[in-house]
């Protein structure tokens, strides 16, 4: 990829000895690679304003200035960088003053957000060794390994090491446009492989979303995880059970929303983390035949939206994941004497319940949720204004795409996917045509109502006669 004379600086051996004592074997951080910028492809027209402008006021005011991580990474594999992070040698509170646009947040990590607009630049401190004496910062582990509080700062050659894989060590320097690559990133791109820094069970303690991480750059770069990389994560995947519910749900959202969900799926299943996230999806997948199915095509049909520059909904993308925990639930409550009905609100509740201890919900994605499943029940019931009332419902569009799901998965007989879809094309006319066509036989056959009881009249006149 690169091609002339590479500038190599390697520290002295004592002082690297100390600062990167605790790296050995796959991903060491041995120095850095000084790349000058006639000698790479980045450049600065990939970055968007809002970057350059916290690079060189930060620069401009005497501080270090680099972006760092996926921008860089992404832009020597020629792929237009969307998110850009900045580190710095500027503490949190000098960030704060140097940019009225920003605010200090997080408590587990520190981190400065630089607003303008609708773009957030990610403004980090070097971060230093979580173990060594830094006065009033604070660091703190469990006894598990799992880091609880992380606000040490350090140098730059301390925060490439806490950097998590080699090829988002990559530092592009504002001062000289260079490019430092602490950990041998490079050489990782061009044989597209997925390393991490350190010893990866260390790292995998200190923070288990790693894990998770490194699945996702796997799909998203289509790179193949290091051999040292991937051996522990079966074994340490239900150190996920410690990582709070809510974060677990941002990083399900980067996992299914990135337009290589069904990619990312298969490898959660092949390094059994989705039991982790999705625990009762795992336990259905083994009981209903259909189950599996019917979440790769929810996976696949996003992956389509997402690169046709469609909406996505995580309130869809929920409903595909749970629903099949949810016909378990109900299939026992049934079994045990439940209505239909009542029993597919039961379930749901239970099913909802339980996932929320793994992944937070928000209100906002779970409530559509709920409808989408609760208008599975009305699709059959078709007769008199009912159909009409479904296509009225605020998430038909939603639950429909569902139903067709539903369809092709093969969890129900296929027809009355197509009966809607003819039902919302077609003129009054057809609608008409349609609905007399229902066999009143089924399920749409209407309850029948009782007579109305005639009031009894006390006395009677000649008006009555």
């Amino acid at each position: 990829m690169f091609r002339g004379f590479i500038r190599f600086l390697q520290y002295p051996g004592e002082r690297l000895k100390h600062i990167f004592a605790s790296q050995e074997g796959a991903g060491q951080t041995v120095g850095v690679r000084i790349i000058p910028r006639e000698e790479h492809t980045v450049s600065r027209r990939l970055f968007s304003d809002a970057a350059l402008k916290v690079l060189y006021r930060l620069h401009n005011a005497g501080y270090a200035a680099y972006l760092v991580g996926g921008c860089i990474r992404d832009a020597l594999l020629g792929k237009q960088p969307k998110d850009f992070d900045v580190a710095t040698d500027a503490t949190p509170e000098q960030l704060r003053d140097l940019f009225r646009n920003s605010r200090i947040i997080g408590r587990r990590f520190r981190i400065v957000h630089v607003r303008f607009g609708r773009e957030i630049i990610e403004v980090t401190t070097f971060r230093g060794r979580p173990n060594d004496d830094h006065s009033d910062h604070v660091s703190r582990q469990s006894e598990e390994g799992l880091l609880l509080r992380d606000n040490v700062w350090g140098n730059v050659e301390e925060d490439a090491r806490r950097r998590d894989f080699t090829v988002n060590a990559l530092y592009y320097n504002i001062a000289d446009f260079s490019i430092h690559d602490w950990a041998d990133g490079v050489r990782d791109i061009e044989s597209r492989t997925l390393r991490l820094i350190g010893d990866p069970e260390t790292r995998y303690r200190e923070d288990p979303v790693r894990m998770l991480r490194a699945i996702r750059f796997a799909a998203k770069l289509d790179f193949q995880l290091d051999r040292n990389t991937e051996t522990p994560i079966r074994e340490l995947a239900p150190l996920l059970l410690q990582i709070p519910p809510a974060r677990l749900f941002d990083e399900t959202l980067k996992l299914f929303l990135a337009g290589h969900a069904l990619t990312t799926f298969r490898l959660l299943k092949e390094y059994q983390l989705f039991a982790m996230l999705f625990p009762e999806a795992e336990e259905a997948m083994d009981e209903l035949p259909w189950a599996e199915e019917l979440i790769k095509q929810a996976l696949a049909n996003t992956d389509s939206r997402i690169l046709e520059d469609r909406p996505v909904t995580p309130a869809f993308l929920f409903a595909a994941l749970l629903w099949p925990g949810v016909i378990l639930r109900r299939q026992q409550l049934e079994r045990e004497g439940m209505p239909a009905v009542p029993a597919l609100q039961a379930a749901a509740q239970q099913a909802v319940s339980r996932q929320v201890k793994h992944i937070a919900i928000p209100k906002r994605f779970s409530l559509p949720m709920r409808d989408i499943w609760e208008l599975q029940q009305r699709f059959p019931r078709r007769n008199g204004k009912r159909a009409f009332q479904t296509r009225d419902h605020p998430r038909f569009r939603a639950a429909y795409d569902f139903l067709l799901l539903r369809e092709q998965a093969g969890e129900i007989e296929p027809g009355l996917g197509q009966w809607w879809t003819a039902f919302q094309e077609g003129d009054e006319h057809e609608k008409r045509r349609l609905l007399d066509k229902v066999d009143t036989k089924s399920s749409d056959r209407p309850t029948k109502r009782r007579p109305r009881k005639r009031r009894r009249r006390s006395s009677s006149s000649p008006q009555d006669d």
